[in-house]
């Protein structure tokens, strides 16, 4: 059986003015979009989210995980 994946959003960064630019690197919560995919439908959502998404001062980016 082929691996199924899991999608989701999250943000890279958190607010800190006490770090440069006032960013400090930051894994946030993973808000899930769809479960159990297979590789090119995660690969696919994940690309049409990006690009249709802008990602802000927080990069906020679709990614996707063994499910």
């Amino acid at each position: 059986m082929a691996e199924r994946y899991d999608v989701f959003v999250r943000t890279w960064w958190k607010e800190n003015k006490s770090w440069p630019n006032g960013l400090e690197p930051s894994l946030g919560v993973k808000r899930y979009i769809v479960h159990d995919v297979d590789w090119a439908e995660a690969r696919r959502i994940c690309k049409e989210y990006n690009s249709t998404h802008e990602p802000g001062r927080l990069s906020k980016k679709a990614e996707f995980e063994s499910a």
